[in-house]
């Protein structure tokens, strides 16, 4: 059963899929749009992806605060989330992703990624790191 990893933004959305057993997540891409809002072709570009990879969940990263409040971006999320659901039928399940961003970031630089290249990636990593954690918690 594959596990797709999501890192939801206001301008993107972060993408990352679990092998066939469930152990490792990887890096698929990141999905950019110009306004936050509109979502018609990220979830166009989703849905193919779950149909690509035989996806059967979705983990979406829930961006509370460091004292576990919910704020207006872990709204947004949640609303994405029921909208994933009604859209795809998938079970979509939060999980915490306070720091994957910035754990992100510290990957890329040990990685020698330019800073004006790391945009491109962050998303996907962060995402990564959310089904990554997932996954390891299951174990």
């Amino acid at each position: 059963m594959r596990i797709m990893g999501l890192d939801y933004g206001s301008r993107t959305v972060g993408v990352a899929v679990s092998d066939g057993l469930g152990i490792t997540a990887q890096a698929v891409e990141t999905i950019f749009r110009k306004e936050e809002n509109k979502l018609r072709r990220t979830c166009a570009r989703l849905e193919e992806l779950i149909r690509e990879y035989q996806v059967e969940k979705i983990v979406l990263g829930l961006p509370v605060h460091m004292n576990s409040d919910v704020g207006e971006r872990a709204e947004r999320t949640m609303e994405f989330a029921r909208l994933l659901e009604r859209r795809t039928g998938l079970d979509v399940i939060f999980w915490d992703e306070r720091l994957t961003t910035a754990e992100a970031e510290e990957i890329l630089i040990r990685q020698k990624v330019r800073r004006e290249d790391r945009k491109k990636y962050i998303d996907q990593i962060a995402a990564m790191l959310i089904l990554q954690g997932y996954l390891d918690f299951g174990r």
